[in-house]
């Protein structure tokens, strides 16, 4: 079996809108608070018309402090899964206490998913908005591109390419392929 390359996605401030809280995002605790971003479907089509496999990649440490149902994040991972073609989303429900090999900023999650779906970690690309999603990426041996938003907070590992938005991180990564071809 060939191995594809993948754009490994981080969901919140990436796929749909996020809080703001001390300069700080924070996602969505109920389905109804989840609200994608307009034409996240029609970019992670392209990608997928591209020839990338694309994978969400998401902490999610509100289901350990216990304040984010799993009923909830199911049910937002459902409307996700329904509305935007993504090929798996894989999640770490754990708090930083937990010192688990899944939560970005180690690559536990692409790791997984680089493994379960053949996934070529040296064409691929993690895109996210915080310092956990690039040293993620880079430490899976990924291109990185950090979507910016300002937040408060340093930034350990510079990214290959910063944007402000998805649609910008679609149309880099499209542009950087045909570059190479």
């Amino acid at each position: 079996m060939s191995l594809q390359p993948a754009v490994f996605l981080d969901r919140d401030g990436v796929l749909n809108r996020v809080s703001i809280r001390d300069g700080l995002p924070l996602g969505p605790m109920t389905l109804a608070d989840f609200v994608l971003f307009d034409g996240v479907a029609e970019d992670i089509r392209r990608l997928k018309a591209a020839g990338y496999k694309v994978v969400v990649a998401t902490n999610q440490p509100e289901i350990a402090r216990g304040r984010l149902a799993p009923a909830a994040l199911e049910a937002m991972h459902a409307r996700l899964s329904a509305e935007v073609p993504v090929d798996a989303i894989y999640v770490c429900p754990h708090s930083d206490e937990d010192r688990c090999g899944c939560r970005k900023p180690k690559p536990g999650l692409l790791l997984s998913a680089a493994r379960d779906l053949a996934i070529d970690l040296s064409r691929s690309v993690m895109v996210g908005d915080r310092w956990r999603d690039i040293e993620a990426g880079t430490a899976a041996g990924c291109r990185t591109v950090l979507v910016d938003y300002g937040y408060r907070e340093e930034h350990k590992t510079a990214p290959d390419d910063v944007v402000a938005s998805l649609a910008e991180a679609v149309r880099r990564i499209l542009g950087a392929r045909s570059e190479q071809r």
